[in-house]
């Protein structure tokens, strides 16, 4: 049985079910917990300073969203994903994301992004910081956070799930590297191109930062992600 992930993470304690289960979510999609081995569910707990009860209960959310597998009386496993799962990932949220981001820009009067302003400035920390998991956390809270101005709770619920099921175990290769920071400043390009209404460029950004995702952060050639 393999040890608990490193990286450090901690969660408060209000709505614990739900802090644990972002909290684990960054940890597989940034290659935290490894696909393939048997992780221990008090060993996380550990790690999150939590009880094991809420934690195993935000491991039977993930399993409902098949993120990962239960192992009676032993933990609990990451499912794999091969390179076909990820570029079905990836199509599909290139269909979903980019035409709603298109369509927030185009809307009048602006949306209010505001309380995104800060998120972007957490992210670029966390890029600077070299804090893979909790970037990639308030990654995908930017992300939905843009999404939700479209208005439509379905998607928002959909390309979570898409998010969460993607997988970026690239990310600390390119931590650090101008790539990566070039792809970390987009989060705060995009906003200025939505509040500007600025809405094909916008589209146009929003399908380059997604091929990073499939490209560099997941350890491929990035035109190989496209």
């Amino acid at each position: 049985m393999t040890n608990s992930p490193s990286p450090e993470l901690t969660v408060s304690h209000t709505s614990l079910r739900e802090q644990c289960g972002q909290a684990i979510r960054a940890l597989i999609v940034s290659g935290g917990l490894q696909p393939g081995e048997i992780h221990s569910i008090g060993s996380l707990a550990e790690k999150l300073g939590v009880s094991i009860t809420p934690v195993r209960e935000a491991l039977l959310d993930l399993a409902r969203d098949e993120l990962i597998e239960m192992l009676r009386n032993r933990g609990f496993r990451v499912v794999a994903l091969s390179d076909e799962d990820l570029d079905e990932l990836m199509d599909l949220r290139l269909m979903l994301e980019v035409p709603a981001v298109e369509r927030i820009a185009a809307a009048r009067p602006a949306p209010d992004l505001s309380e995104l302003r800060s998120v972007v400035d957490e992210i670029t920390q966390y890029a600077a910081d070299g804090d893979m998991v909790n970037f990639v956390a308030r990654d995908r809270d930017l992300h939905l956070g843009i999404l939700e101005r479209y208005g439509n709770r379905r998607l928002v619920q959909h390309v979570g799930l898409l998010r969460d099921q993607t997988r970026l175990h690239g990310l600390q290769k390119v931590a650090g590297s101008p790539e990566f920071f070039r792809s970390a400043a987009e989060h705060g390009e995009l906003l200025d191109l939505i509040e500007a209404g600025r809405s094909r460029e916008a589209a146009d950004l929003m399908r380059r930062h997604l091929h990073h995702t499939r490209g560099l952060w997941s350890g491929r050639d990035e035109e190989a992600g496209r």
